[in-house]
């Protein structure tokens, strides 16, 4: 007994790691830096963060990937995934620091040389995590040129786009209210800002006016920031407060004299339509603040508590405490006339998950405008197109909107800022500057603005390399949306002033995989799937198919069925590849060192003797036609359905049914010649299937006889329009179709499965496939009845009709009653179906869900009727 026929099972468990470690052996994931961008094919993985592990965001845009550069493997592109981690600034140093907090010491104890240090050391020890996870999912990146956003190379590169651009003017220095974030103790930018909507109080504070004449209220959810109000502000079309403008109020708790402004930002209906203004805590009183020259004072410090400026009684409190003892403080003095809750929306860190607090803060900025408008022409001008098109307009308004940037981060872990100061002087520069007495910056740059020289800086750029010849510009960026504006619109603007033009000329906008309640995965909530669970019970295959299968350009919720399905195709090609392999064994069709141009790697082509033969290879045209088409649509859903109908359906539902004859008995030179035809459609069904299921499709690859080196390797043929047979494939249809209908029937009746029932088929075109029809369906194909006799039923097919006689096999008359059964059940059923939608109350009432699935199966109760009718 062959090793093949000995394996009856496929065992992914036992493969994968085997074939893992010769796709990796074999350097053919780690091309030669040749030929020009336009020729060859790369994809830039999105970085994930050195602290993560593999989820199930990263194991569907790992397939997804995966398919594309297999695909353009498989086309003779020579193609680059480029692999990479990113330091992830913020969760990077918080990881570390937790560590630290466990052996009873903090980072400022350290001291900032030690601490990094520290977080390299974490880096080597655990960085490897997700990247060995990818292999698990059997990623084909580049794992011998793996890239990391804080290696030497990197950092080159990440210094001289701060200097350009602050050479340019780009890049400033300011004072500015910025999103702060206590949690990690450094500003974020707004896109890392998430908002939630939360119920504060909302508490009315009485403010006495200086002339004595009475006083004025105001509204606030926040009275602990009243300590650094300086004004109040009403709307000037406020005919209410149309005399209070230019006069002054005073500060409650404080005393301090407060101007009453008018400007056109404050909404009359809301609260009293007085607002306080405090531009140290609030973004749009600072801009109200910088319109009227208001001064800037601060009462909250970076540590989330009160500073000396709240006061003696306020100080050292939390900003929590701190609310609760001015309101208390307000309350003794008689100043709070009225309090209501108020929900409203609050913005909360996208990092540590704590509330944001805006202060005033020394910051670098990132000027956006100049950058912008060249990224916006070339998504306008189609040198980037975004998938699924409506994204376009998202990132179009986004970008013809665009903020400066606070690219500077209170962290130590990161890029530190190349700036250097020495009294008044400022000196920026990839080196330190000579001489005594200068300091540099500590603050680190956004995590983002590294990430956002991906494409380009991973490739040797500044330095002119042959990797940034061969593959830059990538040809697409597969992503999730929540990083549209924080990433990809960066990485555009990036690319196009350092590199000369766009990262890549596609992007495309997976879909985000929910719990399968409709939820977001989460470890916390108790909804997260972990990929290598499922990988461990499915195989890399059957969970890499369910996920492409179930992606969209809409959000999608966790189908465990699909994957199964990916399971089950997978041992589907193994049982069907055992039989052809096994039985063709010995027959001389395996190696053709002559094979002509469209065989696969040196596999005898196809010799067709029969119209089914004939039909394989067409449908297998067919079916190349439709993937390459999908997946270069990015439909990958679609592909993954195509591919799943020809293995179940075409080849093993039907072609390898309708050979089995021949394969059991035929000899000599007709047995070989259909020895050849199956290897050749097994083994261009393997190159066909090998982007989705790399793994089985590898495994059964290598017991194909005349196969040279690796499936991964192996260039496919492209599309052949000319190599369909309409002929053949018309011939088929109506075959399979018949062969359907005399199945239906004889469920119908109840035909016992061992009887073959006597039948004439009156119908043209089936010459070459009566027998099939015979054998398949089981009928016994007659010129006549017996003795003449008239058939007992009479069945529509393509082209004509199949008269079926009377057969002691079948009892027609109960055969009949049981019809007549079936429909007096299905006659009541719908009349109870149509009597509940046509129930008003019912319609009204019902979740919308609960009535579509009963129009849904009152359609299906009326469609079954008129079958057996």
């Amino acid at each position: 007994m062959s090793e093949l026929e000995s394996r009856t099972r496929y065992e992914a468990a036992e493969v994968e790691p085997r074939i893992l470690r010769a796709w990796l052996e074999s350097g053919l994931f780690h091309p030669e830096p040749e030929g020009t961008a336009e020729e060859n094919y790369s994809i830039a993985v999105p970085p994930p963060n050195v602290t993560g592990v593999l989820h199930m965001g990263h194991a569907l845009n790992g397939s997804i990937q995966d398919v594309l550069a297999r695909s353009h493997r498989a086309r003779g592109q020579r193609t680059k995934w480029i692999l990479g981690t990113d330091h992830a600034g913020i969760a990077t140093q918080k990881q570390v620091e937790r560590r630290l907090q466990e052996e009873g010491t903090t980072r400022a104890e350290l001291g900032r040389e030690a601490f990094v240090e520290r977080v390299w050391e974490w880096r080597e020890q655990y960085g490897s995590s997700i990247v060995e996870q990818f292999k698990r999912l059997g990623a084909s990146l580049d794992y011998e040129d793996e890239r990391f956003t804080l290696d030497e190379r990197y950092a080159e590169a990440v210094q001289k786009v701060f200097v350009d651009l602050y050479a340019k003017g780009y890049i400033y220095r300011d004072r500015y209210l910025v999103n702060w974030d206590p949690g990690s103790g450094s500003a974020i930018s707004d896109l890392e800002v998430e908002e939630r909507e939360v119920v504060d109080t909302l508490t009315y504070v009485e403010y006495p006016l200086a002339s004595g004449e009475g006083t004025i209220t105001v509204a606030t959810v926040r009275p602990e920031t009243m300590l650094a109000d300086t004004a109040i502000a009403v709307n000037p079309n406020d005919e209410r407060y149309a005399g209070l403008v230019g006069q002054e109020a005073i500060l409650p708790l404080v005393g301090r004299r407060l101007p009453i402004i008018a400007d056109d930002y404050v909404k009359p209906e809301f609260g009293t339509g007085a607002l306080k203004i405090t531009p140290g805590h609030d973004p749009n009183d600072f801009e109200i603040g910088r319109r009227h020259g208001l001064p800037e004072l601060s009462v909250i410090g970076e540590d989330g508590r009160m500073t000396a400026a709240a006061g003696e009684r306020f100080a050292g409190l939390t900003v929590m405490e701190a609310r609760e003892a001015v309101v208390a403080a307000l309350r003794a003095e008689g100043a709070i006339s009225r309090t209501e809750e108020y929900p409203h929306v609050v913005p909360f860190s996208h990092r540590s998950g704590e509330r944001i607090e805006p202060l005033i803060s020394l910051q670098w900025f990132m000027r956006m405008d100049e950058l912008a408008r060249p990224a916006i022409e070339a998504v306008r001008d189609g040198r980037v197109n975004i998938h699924p098109e409506r994204w376009t307009r998202v990132y179009l308004d986004w970008m013809e909107n665009i903020r400066p940037w606070c690219i500077s981060r209170q962290l130590w872990w990161g890029h530190q800022i190349p700036v250097w100061y020495r009294g008044d002087e400022t000196y920026v520069g990839a080196s330190a500057p000579e001489g005594e007495g200068w300091e540099r910056d500590p603050d680190v740059l956004d995590t983002w603005f590294s990430s956002a020289l991906w494409p380009f800086a991973t490739l040797g750029w500044p330095r002119e390399t042959p990797e940034l010849a061969a593959f830059y510009p990538t040809d697409v960026l597969s992503t999730a949306r929540d990083i549209l504006f924080l990433w990809v619109a960066r990485m555009i603007m990036m690319g196009l002033e350092f590199a000369g033009d766009v990262p890549f000329r596609d992007v495309y906008i997976h879909s985000v995989i929910q719990a399968p309640d409709g939820r977001r995965m989460s470890k916390s909530l108790g909804t997260g799937i972990d990929p290598l669970d499922e990988i461990d019970k499915h195989g890399a295959d059957g969970v890499r198919f369910g996920l492409l299968a179930m992606s969209s350009s809409q959000d999608v919720r966790y189908s465990a069925e699909k994957v199964q399905q990916g399971q089950g195709l997978a041992n589907k090609l193994w049982n069907a590849s055992r039989l052809i392999l096994t039985k063709t064994s010995g027959f001389g069709a395996g190696i053709d060192e002559d094979a002509p141009a469209g065989s696969t790697g040196g596999v005898a082509a196809a010799r067709p003797r029969t119209v089914e033969d004939r039909w394989i290879l067409s449908e297998l045209e067919r079916t190349k036609a439709e993937l390459t088409e999908r997946i270069d649509a990015y439909d990958f859903s679609h592909a993954a359905l195509a591919l799943y109908d020809f293995v179940y359906g075409e080849l093993c539902d039907w072609y390898l049914e309708l050979v089995k004859p021949r394969l059991y008995e035929a000899e000599g030179e007709e047995r070989a010649d259909l020895s050849a035809t199956l290897l050749h459609v097994l083994s261009e069904t393997l190159t066909l299937a090998h982007p989705m299921i790399p793994f089985v499709t590898e495994e059964i690859w290598s017991f194909v006889p005349g196969t040279d080196g690796l499936l991964a390797a192996q260039q496919a043929a492209p599309p052949d329009p000319g190599a369909r047979d309409a002929q053949a494939e018309a011939t088929i249809a109506r075959t399979i179709e018949t062969i359907q209908v005399l199945r239906g029937w004889r469920d119908g009746v109840g035909a016992p499965a061992g009887a073959r029932i006597p039948a004439r088929i009156e119908a043209e075109g089936y010459e070459e496939t009566a027998e099939h029809i015979a054998r398949l369906a089981r009928f016994e194909l007659k010129e006549r009845g017996a003795n003449g006799s008239e058939p007992v039923a009479t069945l529509a097919i393509p082209g004509g009709a199949v008269h079926v006689y009377a057969s002691d096999a079948v009892d027609l008359g109960a055969a009949e009653r049981k019809l007549a059964a079936r429909r007096g059940t299905l006659e009541a059923e719908i009349a109870r179906s149509e009597g509940k939608l046509g129930n008003a109350g019912f319609v009204a009432k019902a979740p919308s869900a609960v009535v579509e699935a009963e129009r849904e199966k009152l359609a299906q109760l009326q469609e079954e009727l008129g079958d057996l009718s």
